[in-house]
């Protein structure tokens, strides 16, 4: 499935709901990673939103803009991805059978969920560029406030493949688990991040006896760089951005530093769903989920590569090159990075960080390059194999040439050969004894060669 991207404040309209862009201060074209906002104070314009986002989190979680000046931005004036649930009631679809998070591929039924047990409506991701760096914000809307603990989810998978569920991504190594647990009575939300691990000791599981599995999970509330909050009162339908009203504690929402989802390499998921737990416990059972939406959060980008070359007996113009081998380096890749072209004379390296790269080619025998070699590369924020603007090389076949002298009667002539002399010296040779003799010149490009031979008695 295509890749879109996640809607952030770089575009001046709105036009409800999904996959648009909207206005916020200091926009930039790409998506980009910055600097960590310094400590955990909390900006002016919001109750607990993150110092440097202008997105108000209130104490009393909503939807509307309650702090017009300074600039801020809420649900209500950007225009966020939303989405919905796609069946209630009756035809609610589920996580069953004792599904956890842990549970690689869950699996997936029909039935509704127990009303002592949160109840998705609905959830909804934006990403704000601000001059103090990227934050994600997130939401979720359930039915109704359930009794006991429960707690919500959201998980984003780099992986496009569905699992054998038909629903859930491939989870590959690097996803990410944003959990929204609500501590002190359901009403204080406390943030934590773990990533997927496919390999390695048990010890780096939050909750299970090896791996794969969640990590270990980062508390990013008390390490300021998340905040979150959920409505205590009720939000009428006029202030809900369209979501309908709502009742005290069913909606909940958070800002992310997006600096702590990327580590230290760029990000590209390309989906997200949220999902419930039975309790608060990370090895509870989970529940309700909402099916995944296209993100296309991405601020990685793509070196790609073609190569060509001149072969006659395949027409005139240029013909894919395969079997070439390319080196690249730059940015964090590993020394010894390569790529091999294919049948298309193509080759790629995906998922890299936005920047310039170094592409030499490993000349194959027989050919010489036509292009500069090495050559520099720009990746793009944002970019794929698809739809990288490719660092070009072209590649001629070489040809061996030899021109003989042969005297019939030994020592009988006397010959010299020359061969284009004044572009290419010494490119010339006289006769031995007996007349005879022979000029060789080896790889030679295509052109015209011009040889004289002159035989003196």
């Amino acid at each position: 499935m295509p890749l879109t991207n996640i809607p952030t404040s770089e575009t001046p309209t709105r036009s409800h709901r999904r996959w648009k862009h909207v206005a916020a201060a200091a926009g930039i074209g790409a998506l980009t990673l910055t600097a960590l906002v310094a400590g955990p104070a909390l900006a002016g314009h919001g109750d607990v939103s993150l110092a440097g986002s202008n997105f108000e989190i209130d104490t009393d979680a909503n939807l509307r803009v309650d702090h017009p000046a300074p600039p801020s931005l809420d649900w209500a004036n950007v225009d966020q991805i939303d989405q919905p649930e796609e069946f209630q009631g009756a035809q609610d679809d589920s996580f069953g059978q004792g599904s956890k998070e842990d549970t690689a591929v869950p699996t997936v039924i029909d039935g509704s969920i127990p009303p002592n047990k949160s109840d998705l409506l609905q959830f909804g991701l934006y990403l704000e560029k601000a001059a103090a760096g990227d934050f994600l914000h997130l939401y979720w809307q359930r039915v109704q406030d359930p009794t006991g603990t429960t707690n919500m989810d959201f998980e984003f998978n780099k992986s496009e493949t569905l699992s054998t569920n038909g629903v859930t991504p491939v989870r590959t190594a690097g996803d990410l688990l944003i959990q929204y647990d609500l501590a002190n009575g359901g009403t204080e939300p406390e943030l934590f991040l773990s990533r997927w691990v496919d390999t390695g000791p048990k010890s780096l599981c939050e909750a299970a006896n090896s791996t794969p599995c969640w990590g270990v999970r980062d508390n990013l509330t008390d390490a300021g760089d998340a905040t979150g909050s959920i409505n205590t009162s009720d939000i009428p339908a006029a202030e809900s951005d369209g979501l309908g009203a709502m009742d005290p504690r069913t909606f909940g929402e958070a800002t992310v530093d997006f600096d702590v989802l990327g580590g230290e390499g760029c990000v590209a998921f390309g989906s997200a769903y949220l999902k419930s737990r039975s309790s608060d416990s990370f090895t509870a059972a989970m529940k309700d989920f909402i099916a995944p939406v296209e993100t296309g959060l991405n601020n990685c980008g793509a070196l790609a590569i073609e190569k060509t070359k001149k072969h006659a007996a395949d027409g005139p113009g240029d013909h894919p090159h395969a079997g070439v081998v390319f080196t690249i380096t730059g940015g964090d890749l590993p020394a010894g990075t390569t790529r091999t072209t294919d049948a298309n004379g193509e080759a790629c390296v995906a998922g890299i960080e936005a920047g310039s790269y170094t592409v030499t080619e490993a000349v194959p025998a027989g050919y010489a390059v036509t292009s500069a070699n090495p050559q520099n590369g720009t990746v793009v924020e944002n970019t794929t194999c698809e739809d990288a603007t490719p660092v070009v090389f072209s590649n001629m076949p070489l040809t061996n040439i030899t021109v003989s002298v042969d005297s019939q009667v030994d020592g009988g002539t006397a010959s010299t050969i020359d061969c284009d002399a004044a572009a290419d010296p010494p490119f010339e040779a006289t006769t031995n004894a007996v007349g005879d003799g022979s000029l060789t010149k080896s790889d030679l490009q295509p052109d015209t060669y011009v040889c004289t031979i002159v035989i003196d008695p």
